[in-house]
């Protein structure tokens, strides 16, 4: 598996934290991210609010999410270290997605950059929260080719016929076709809302948005029983983590062939 995922609860300002990274270099990026990425996140948090208190609601999360990805960006690529002797070949080729999603009582703020996804259950019908960066999506497609890039169809379309995602932190080799600039949405929580959905693009691939939240809706709901194993599955008595195994499980059942990564927020008022 070259995911990693991160559930830190009121990481700041009553906000809870998750994300799901993809690494697709093979060199361990995922992991880094799922150590830092809140940290920074909370960080710049504190920044913002400094001396005026508060925080939550009102925030510029656009731009505080923004920043963070940068920063994480210019960490793994050495960016910040002013020269390109800091990143050695291995690192050039190195990058991650990542979807992460933030929880108040009031709203659900979502960042994504790459191919995974977040889906929320509203009155028992799936929104998306986030819209995966592929290369073919035609506003991508223009945006790559409009900085010199190239999109290329190899097993599927890619940038410059290597990588099957147009956005990503990381992947210093592809820059400025591939950027880490994440995609910011802000969703005012209402009652209807039941739970949230963050998986990998091995979920996506041959599981719909609607299937996904139906299946976590009739399992939640007890309309679906499926016994686990807590030694096996490390979520036995955790309905969302049962939930979100249950889908995993879907996902490979129907061929998936990618990682698969599955959080399950549920939506408590």
């Amino acid at each position: 598996m070259e995911d990693a995922v991160k559930v830190a609860i009121e990481v700041i300002q009553r906000y809870d934290f998750f994300a799901v990274y993809y690494d697709h270099g093979g060199a361990g990026l995922a992991n880094a991210f799922r150590d830092r990425m809140h940290r920074l996140v909370v960080k710049e948090m504190q920044e913002r609010t400094r001396g005026g208190g508060g925080g939550g609601k009102g925030v510029g999360w656009e731009k505080v999410m923004s920043t963070c990805f940068e920063k994480m960006d210019e960490e793994v690529t050495g960016v910040e270290c002013g020269t390109t002797t800091a990143v050695d070949e291995v690192m050039e080729t190195m990058g991650s997605t990542a979807v992460v999603v933030l929880v108040s009582r009031e709203e659900v703020v979502v960042a994504n950059c790459g191919d995974s996804r977040a889906v929320l259950c509203r009155a028992g019908t799936a929104v998306a929260l986030s819209h995966d960066h592929k290369p073919d999506r035609p506003d991508e497609w223009e945006r790559v080719e409009v900085a010199g890039g190239r999109v290329i169809n190899i097993n599927g379309n890619r940038i410059l016929g290597a990588l099957a995602t147009s956005r990503s932190i990381g992947d210093r080799y592809l820059k400025p076709y591939v950027i880490s600039k994440p995609e910011v949405s802000v969703i005012e929580r209402t009652k209807s809302d039941t739970f949230v959905i963050l998986a990998s693009d091995g979920l996506w691939d041959v599981v719909s948005n609607e299937l996904a939240c139906e299946v976590v809706k009739r399992y939640l709901d007890g309309h679906i029983k499926i016994t686990f194993s807590e030694h096996k599955d490390g979520c036995s008595g955790n309905h969302a983590a049962e939930a979100a195994a249950m889908l995993a499980k879907l996902a490979v059942a129907r061929g998936s062939t990618d990682n698969i990564n599955v959080i399950v927020v549920e939506l408590k008022a």
